[in-house]
């Protein structure tokens, strides 16, 4: 059970867009292990049924035996669900194929939409001392994102830098008034990262500067660039920070994190 009582835990921040392949789980895993650089001890929390977070973090299939489903459906022990990555300081509750029919089974219960809020705040998980939880959401707006949602501080949406990329932004900026209204109405937008950026290519400035134009400093300044380092580290397992530290994606992502810690640092104070 979630104690209210207790003081402020980690930063919780979901990592989401309806639309896929937009380098959402990208995001997810390098902005994880970056914040790890930067003295942060992290948390991922796989909640895309894919289980591609998991994958790109060293986490095999065999060793899965309790995931995001268990966390969300049955009482379980947080020591048996957080596993470490390869990445010292960086813990991640995995995913399998089975949490795609969690939608279905959670229809039935009365607090559906908390279930994640609770299971996070557990006076369990003071014991593993995260600065930062981020959740790898499904790419649809469904009750998996919704329970993600409800339990987050705020939401970081990564925006592809092609054609139509502001168009499905609306639906997502609305489903994010409907959490406020309904069931967290703390919940803000941490921001949003261009990804798959080539500043050689006409149209991804101009979708710079069309989200600049309509949401203003909501958008990083970070932009993330189209790397073929950032594309391979998946199948290494591994982020590319690891992969290749010296690369423009792993020193973009840097550069995310430290806009990220710049941010709530202010907050704080």
């Amino acid at each position: 059970m979630s104690d209210l009582s207790r003081p402020i835990g980690p930063k919780i921040i979901s990592i989401a867009n309806q639309k896929g392949g937009v380098g959402k789980t990208t995001t997810t895993i390098n902005l994880a292990a970056a914040l790890v650089e930067f003295g942060q001890k992290v948390l991922v929390v796989d909640l895309d049924p894919q289980g591609n977070a998991s994958t790109g973090l060293g986490i095999e299939v065999e060793s899965r035996a309790l995931t995001t489903y268990d966390l969300l459906l049955d009482d379980v022990d947080l020591s048996e669900i957080i596993l470490p990555t390869i990445t010292p300081g960086l813990m991640i509750i995995p995913a399998t194929i089975d949490l795609s029919s969690a939608d279905i089974e959670l229809i039935s219960n009365e607090k559906r939409s908390f279930l994640l809020h609770d299971a996070l705040r557990q006076t369990a998980m003071d014991l593993f001392q995260f600065d930062y939880i981020l959740i790898d959401c499904p790419p649809s707006l469904n009750l998996l994102t919704v329970n993600a949602m409800i339990a987050s501080h705020s939401v970081l949406v990564p925006l592809q830098s092609e054609f139509f990329a502001l168009e499905g932004l609306s639906q997502l900026m609305l489903t994010i008034r409907e959490v406020r209204q309904t069931g967290n109405r703390d919940l803000r937008i941490e921001g949003v990262v261009l990804t798959m950026y080539d500043q050689r290519n006409n149209l991804s400035m101009q979708v710079e500067q069309d989200a600049r134009d309509n949401l203003g400093n909501l958008v990083f300044a970070t932009r993330i660039p189209r790397n073929v380092r950032v594309s391979e580290a998946p199948s290494f397992a591994m982020p590319v920070l690891s992969y290749d530290t010296g690369s423009k994606g792993a020193v973009a992502y840097r550069a995310l994190a430290q806009e990220v810690l710049t941010k709530n640092t202010q907050k704080v104070a």
